[in-house]
């Protein structure tokens, strides 16, 4: 909740800049709006949304929740106060909503091709910069599971990390006295050559990277037969058109950034009774 607050804060002042000219002359008592979607989708930002309101004194009452499924034409949400701050923050709303709400969007897309697979969808680090939190928060919204949030969540090795290393078993065996007993090991992985020696050296984690269909599913008999309890991660090139043939492989996740920087922000506008 914190870093909702700080979050807000900081967006208030960077459109208000050194204050809203229409500030001081705004007309006294207080008004109310509305939030309208002008889109379809699935809505996000509703917790956002409520912190800015609470700190700048705005009354809201959102007739939607956070993953409800909008309409073009549906009120979103019902405010009330000064229009000083209404008008000062209306920007500042709508970016919230309509960006978390893209997100969301675009990431209930890809939910909804996993249906009837069992197989879970991680979002990636690409994320626009100091807006991770956010974004992450969207994409779960839309029912993606977060993957890490930063470097320290997971030691993730990828190919550039695996060129610095000489001795792959005996860097996972030191890392495995430096790193928490909770935290996991992932190894980027292109090739089955790679994937056996990942394994060999003890990875929790295996990621898939830009493999074909055949070269997964070759992975994945190899993981069941001889190391059961090593999870599995298809990554790269996954889209809407080509994410269902990644689940029918095998694996245990499929992870994309694009449910987050390929997004469209959804359209809503805010209008003063």
């Amino acid at each position: 909740m914190i870093h909702i607050k700080k979050f807000v804060k900081y967006a208030i002042n960077e459109d208000n800049g050194r204050g809203d000219l229409f500030y001081d002359i705004a007309p006294i008592g207080k008004f109310t709006a509305k939030i309208i979607s002008k889109s379809d989708g699935i809505l996000a930002g509703v917790k956002y949304a409520e912190i800015l309101a609470q700190t700048e004194k705005i009354k809201i009452e959102f007739l939607k929740n956070d993953g409800d499924i909008i309409k073009a034409g549906d009120i979103l949400a019902k405010l009330e106060g000064r229009a000083s701050k209404l008008l000062s923050s209306e920007r500042t709303f709508l970016n919230m909503l309509q960006h978390a709400s893209g997100i969301a969007t675009m990431a209930n897309r890809f939910v909804k091709k996993l249906e009837g697979f069992d197989v879970v969808l991680l979002d990636t680090r690409k994320t626009r910069p100091h807006l991770r939190d956010f974004e992450k928060y969207a994409s779960r919204v839309g029912g993606a599971i977060n993957h890490r949030l930063g470097l320290d969540d997971c030691l993730m090795l990828k190919d550039t990390h695996l060129r610095t290393i000489e001795n792959l078993k005996e860097f996972v065996q030191k890392a495995r006295k430096r790193i928490s007993w909770v935290t996991k090991i992932e190894i980027e992985c292109e090739t089955f050559a790679q994937v056996e020696k990942a394994m060999d050296a003890g990875a929790d984690i295996i990621m898939c990277d830009n493999m074909t269909f055949e070269q997964i599913k070759e992975v994945v008999a190899f993981r069941n037969k001889n190391y059961s309890h090593i999870l599995l991660e298809a990554s790269g090139n996954i889209n809407l058109n080509t994410i269902q043939d990644y689940a029918k492989t095998g694996v245990d996740a499929v992870s994309s950034g694009s449910i987050i920087h390929q997004a469209t922000w959804l359209d809503f506008s805010m209008r003063v009774d």
